[in-house]
């Protein structure tokens, strides 16, 4: 077996049309698209290859993406897509894997899924598959792609291998910084990148659907992220917002009438963190970290993992007007909650916005180093 080819079971024009509808949904189109979309998926149906690298991860993107039944749409681009090579889920192995890679290169014109970072010291050692270092995979595949889809925070911007000995990148940065590694191999081709640790299945969905429909990637940002999906709050969209407004921080987690208040004292990223998880949820919709009572770890920031840990404490403290900053620890403790309530908010989403702008990477690094 040289290949993995996800055929299509009989598919319906109601079914193209009920795919095509949550597509435009997922990236924020308008309906009035939906025959479009539907034929181009029609017209991509068994031609479209897609070619799935791992690199130094831990395979969650793959899990995720993989069992992942909701919207539809996941599942049946699945079944009509020609996954060429994908180490985690091919029936292949060995030299027949690595022959199905190069048969897929020689072809050309492929969408490239990058998962994993890319270790880049000792001439990329740290991280080999069939004799080859990752490196080296990653610029040979990415020189015959026709787009190319960095997903989870570790191939995008470095991830948790980022702050070890591997000196590990995202295809286009380190972190924050915009490297040149990989410029000669991809000039020209567009890179999108879906972050979050793991990548959401339905952002990845939403992009590839995009780019078969109109040949061209959805509006991004500086960090080359999709604005449908990284361009909002998590702060401003949180559902415990009204909890932080009132000066109501959850400091005990024993205590069972703090269950639903605001996590900022406990590490929540969530005011420098721009991501639809609070609208998108995981596992089907079900749920997503900060509902489940666990602080937003902001993976979908450049920053993460390195400037961000310890991740589960509080790393940013506030302002008052006049003031300056402010311990908001030694408010709590001195004059509670109802003063607490009134300071940050202003700080907090301001930063946020300045991010959004483009500065935020300066104001982390000035706080961190205050």
């Amino acid at each position: 077996m040289d290949t993995l080819a996800l055929r299509a079971p009989e598919i319906t024009r109601r079914d193209f049309l009920k795919i095509a509808s949550a597509a435009l949904a997922l990236l924020g189109l308008s309906q009035a698209l939906t025959p479009r979309v539907a034929k181009a998926l029609e017209e991509s149906l068994g031609k479209t290859a897609v070619v799935w690298l791992e690199g130094q991860d831990c395979a969650g993107c793959s899990e995720s993406f993989l069992n992942s039944l909701e919207p539809p749409a996941a599942s049946i681009l699945l079944d009509t897509i020609s996954l060429r090579y994908h180490e985690t889920v091919m029936a292949a192995s060995g030299e027949q894997a690595e022959e199905a890679r190069a048969k897929a290169m020689e072809e050309g014109g492929y969408v490239l899924v990058i998962e994993g970072a890319i270790p880049m010291a000792e001439d990329g050692r740290f991280c080999t598959i069939g004799g080859k270092t990752f490196r080296d995979i990653v610029r040979e595949t990415a020189s015959r792609a026709a787009a190319i889809i960095p997903v989870g925070a570790c191939a995008t911007y470095g991830g948790i291998p980022r702050s070890g000995p591997t000196d590990a990148v995202g295809l286009l940065f380190r972190g924050t910084q915009r490297h040149h590694y990989f410029d000669d191999v991809i000039a020209g081709k567009p890179v999108i990148n879906l972050p979050t640790c793991p990548v959401h299945p339905e952002r990845l969905v939403g992009v590839i659907v995009h780019y078969l429909t109109f040949g061209t990637v959805p509006p991004l940002d500086r960090f080359h992220r999709p604005l449908a999906f990284y361009g909002h709050n998590q702060h401003e969209n949180c559902e415990r917002r009204g909890h932080f407004d009132a000066g109501r921080f959850l400091t005990d987690w024993g205590d069972p009438r703090q269950q639903e208040w605001c996590l900022y004292l406990k590490g929540c990223r969530g005011p420098v963190a721009y991501q639809d998880c609070w609208k998108r949820k995981w596992n089907n919709r079900v749920n997503y970290c900060i509902q489940a009572n666990t602080p937003c770890v902001g993976c979908s920031e450049p920053e993460f993992y390195e400037s961000f840990s310890p991740i589960y404490e509080r790393q940013f403290d506030v302002e008052l007007p006049g003031v300056g900053r402010v311990d908001i620890d030694k408010v709590m403790a001195t004059v509670g909650g109802a003063v607490a309530a009134s300071i940050g908010a202003d700080l907090l989403i301001s930063r946020a916005k300045g991010k959004k702008n483009g500065d935020g990477q300066s104001q982390v690094k000035a706080e961190k180093e205050s």
